[in-house]
């Protein structure tokens, strides 16, 4: 299989289903942020040491691959058959927030990211999060979008936000809290 096919040469692309749209097109800056979230976890997966959040983190990726695949795709009707996110994928990211806030101390303040690169790297890859999450929300406003996607990511930046904190205590790094 080649990597290039050229017909993506004049600023064009194709969605699943065979319809042509410009590269700005909403569904593409979706799954294009999509796609740059998942190229951060894997750097986080690259990053942390324990077993078990390499292995949630590997999920999260493919769970991320298959919510780039129903926003690359037209139709409702298509979307259902694609559709590989399913509400236990939400609840394995809620047990494993519950998890570790039981390790960190309550958050009284926000906390400004940093303290120890693994943290900056979560909470960059939490904006990023956000920001598919806005990119999925736009489409959503006009076309169909499968609700569970929208749920997983805003539960995913969840996640992150607590894997930060978590890293954080972890690795003994500070949290530095936001004095206004």
């Amino acid at each position: 299989m080649k990597i290039y096919t050229k017909t993506g040469d004049k600023g064009n692309t194709s969605l699943i289903g065979g319809k042509r749209v410009p590269k700005y097109h909403n569904r593409i800056e979706a799954y294009g942020t999509i796609d740059e979230l998942n190229s951060y976890m894997g750097l986080i997966r690259d990053l942390v040491e324990e077993k078990e959040t390499k292995l949630l983190i590997s999920e999260i990726q493919s769970k991320l691959m298959h919510a780039s695949s129903v926003l690359a795709t037209e139709t409702e009707e298509n979307q259902k058959k694609n559709a590989k996110i399913i509400e236990e994928d939400i609840n394995i990211l809620e047990k494993e927030i519950d998890r570790m806030n039981e390790e960190l101390p309550p958050l009284t303040k926000f906390i400004l990211p940093g303290g120890h690169q693994t943290v900056s790297h979560c909470h960059i890859a939490r904006t990023i999060c956000r920001r598919a999450e806005r990119c999925i929300v736009q489409v959503a406003d006009n076309d169909y979008v499968d609700e569970l996607v929208i749920k997983y990511v805003n539960r995913l930046s969840d996640y992150l936000f607590t894997l930060a904190r978590y890293m954080s205590n972890k690795l003994g790094a500070d949290e530095v809290e936001w004095k206004p």
